[in-house]
């Protein structure tokens, strides 16, 4: 019986010859193992927990990009529009040689690897060549969508390319196409710097569902990132002060943090005086177990509950606050508990929009207004913020999550085609979809956070959120009779039944009883 042959794998790394060569070539090459150590990793493997909720905004479905999705068959296609995208850039200046291009970007291999968060599997000059023929269909791609045909004339062919080029395991590290950039300029100082965030940025402005703010550094911002999807981050989500957090000032007629003033006036005052009197405390304390569970005793407990509960609470969390300042308390992964927009309607808070981005959330108890950062919601809109959380995600595990935070505000409070359609009104939503159910599904359909996170901001905004909502003397009676009384209405239903039969019962004795009684004074009358 013939023996296999040896297996010989087709990357000359995992040969022993070649693994020899490559490692005594980094070793050698001490100042590119320097550069490379002083590179993070950027370009990272979306987790499948993501992946799973919707693999078409995570996997390319078009074109690769980079090299974790280069060896997909089914992406082949649109090789040839890229090698195409290639040869017109060179073309347009005449000396310029391909090869020429591929020996620089060589020169920067330990670079393109330390981007990347999954080992490559590819030889340095295949590495080389991926990078060159990248860059040049991106610098190709950018310039025909802002000058030839313009953001507001796409295709659905350039919003598929669109989409996969936002993707973050489809990245390419941005100081490749800054290189490229400059080999068809001839040297860094014919302003590839000013030309690359010219078109950068504005290829953000078509991504970002926010309205960006211009600001001063753009550039070096740009090359402080590491690719296009972190700098559309950095933009999107910029640098958090503890001054945007909202801070609760005490008034110079406050005693204490402990000190809960109460604003309820008229009946609410008269029940609560009511509920403190000392008879009502008394029968509220009977130890007797058949008293406490009497159904009118227990309809005044419930109530009493209710007029009381939230100031306690409050007591309780501002004690807590005091006493544990240095304690961190996670939300939890799950959908925020916070009031749908239809039902915070109708409790009286209005809706504004801010055209500052996610940083400039708010909510004004004073007026009960709720003011949320106007969003463009497109067919590109779900992946952008999908990729967006995905990246923060997987960046820093010390860094907040503040993306995925907002999702999953916006997936707590529009639950309807209704919730969907206010904000519409109210110009926080703009909808480029077909119908506000649309984009009620798209933000039903977000995904969950991966891990735990606290934004102070955001928290704190749902927080006084729903200490609005739940202190409305409307929601506390609607609340009541939904669990007191809707909720119970089996045991209503016997009670009453009990009653009936009882008065029935009482109703025949006394006929029986009764008019015996009444013929036999009538005998002895007569």
């Amino acid at each position: 019986m013939l023996s296999p042959p040896p297996y010989e794998s087709p990357n000359p790394i995992f040969n022993e010859q070649g693994w020899i060569i490559h490692i005594r070539r980094a070793l050698e090459d001490g100042d590119d193992l320097e550069q490379e150590s002083d590179i993070h990793v950027s370009i990272f493997n979306v987790p499948k927990t993501l992946v799973l909720t919707s693999p078409e905004s995570y996997v390319p479905q078009l074109v690769a990009l980079g090299p974790y999705h280069h060896s997909r068959p089914e992406l082949y296609e649109m090789e040839r529009y890229k090698l195409s995208a290639a040869k017109k850039s060179l073309k347009e200046i005449p000396g310029l040689k391909f090869h020429n291009l591929v020996g620089q970007l060589s020169r920067a291999e330990h670079r393109f690897r330390a981007c990347y968060h999954k080992f490559i599997n590819l030889n340095g000059e295949t590495l080389a060549w991926m990078m060159a023929v990248d860059s040049c269909f991106l610098l190709q791609f950018i310039r025909a969508f802002a000058v030839d045909e313009g953001p507001g004339r796409k295709s659905g062919h350039h919003d598929a390319i669109l989409r996969d080029i936002v993707m973050l395991e489809n990245q390419v590290p941005l100081f490749s196409v800054k290189k490229t950039l400059e080999f068809m300029s001839g040297s860094a100082e014919n302003g590839a710097d000013d030309q690359l965030y010219a078109m950068v940025i504005g290829l953000c402005r078509y991504f970002s569902p926010f309205v960006m703010i211009q600001e001063s550094g753009g550039v070096d911002r740009m090359n402080k990132s590491a690719h296009f999807l972190e700098f559309l981050y950095n933009l999107t989500v910029p640098g958090f002060q503890s001054s945007s957090e909202i801070k609760i000032t005490l008034g110079a007629d406050e005693q204490g943090p402990n000190k809960v003033v109460s604003s309820e006036t008229g009946p609410l005052s008269l029940m609560k005086r009511l509920m403190l009197s000392r008879p009502v405390r008394i029968i509220l304390t009977l130890p007797w177990k058949i008293v406490s569970n009497l159904p009118g005793v227990i309809m005044l407990r419930q109530v009493n509950y209710f007029c009381f509960s939230r100031e306690k609470d409050e007591i309780n969390n501002s004690n807590d606050d005091n006493n544990n300042n240095n304690i961190s308390r996670h939300p939890l992964m799950e959908e925020i508990t916070i009031p749908s927009v239809t039902e915070l309607s109708n409790a009286g808070v209005r809706f504004a929009t801010t055209n500052s981005g996610i940083s400039s959330i708010h909510f004004d108890e004073k007026t009960a207004t709720f003011h949320l950062a106007a969003i463009s919601i497109d067919v590109n809109t779900e992946a952008v913020m999908r990729n967006l959380v995905a990246y923060e995600a997987c960046w820093d595990s010390s860094r907040p999550l503040i993306c995925a935070r907002y999702t999953e505000l916006m997936n707590g409070i529009i639950d309807s085609e209704d919730d969907a359609m206010i904000l519409r009104e109210k110009g926080i939503i703009l909808n480029h979809l077909k119908s506000d159910q649309d984009v009620a599904n798209l933000w039903n359909g977000m995904s969950k956070s991966i891990r735990l996170t606290k934004v102070p901001f955001l928290d704190r905004v749902i927080e006084d959120v729903n200490s609005y909502y739940e202190g409305r003397w409307k929601v506390r009676i609607g609340k009541f009779l939904k669990v007191y009384v809707s909720g119970s209405w089996q045991s209503m239903t016997f009670l009453a039944a009990i009653l009936l039969l009882f008065f029935v019962s009482l109703q025949a004795f006394s006929s029986i009883f009764g008019c015996a009684r009444v013929s036999f004074r009538r005998g002895r009358a007569n």
